[in-house]
């Protein structure tokens, strides 16, 4: 027995249906049947807010600039690896 999209239950699978791990607690879920997809519940959900919220995650900078893009021949870039990566979010680097 199968949870469809508008919540009602259903013997087919629905073939659009995603299964991922819950990013936060890592258990199996499936976007036909948890409401709160991609999370397990609305409590892990809250969890993954909180964590934004408290700033344990951060979106990076740009490796590069739109600017040097618009001026580039399409050339490959290259970065150094030995960049301090024990601070990540230092504002040096």
């Amino acid at each position: 027995m199968f949870i469809n999209t508008e919540g009602t239950k259903t013997t087919e699978k629905n073939k659009d249906a995603m299964q991922h791990k819950c990013p936060i607690c890592k258990a199996e879920t499936d976007s036909a049947v948890h409401a709160d997809f991609p999370f397990c519940s609305e409590r892990c959900r809250d969890r993954d807010l909180g964590n934004w919220a408290a700033e344990k995650y951060v979106v990076s900078e740009p490796v590069f600039d739109e600017d040097d893009l618009a001026e580039s021949k399409g050339d490959s870039i290259v970065l150094s690896l030995d960049d301090d990566l024990d601070s990540p979010n230092d504002p040096k680097h």
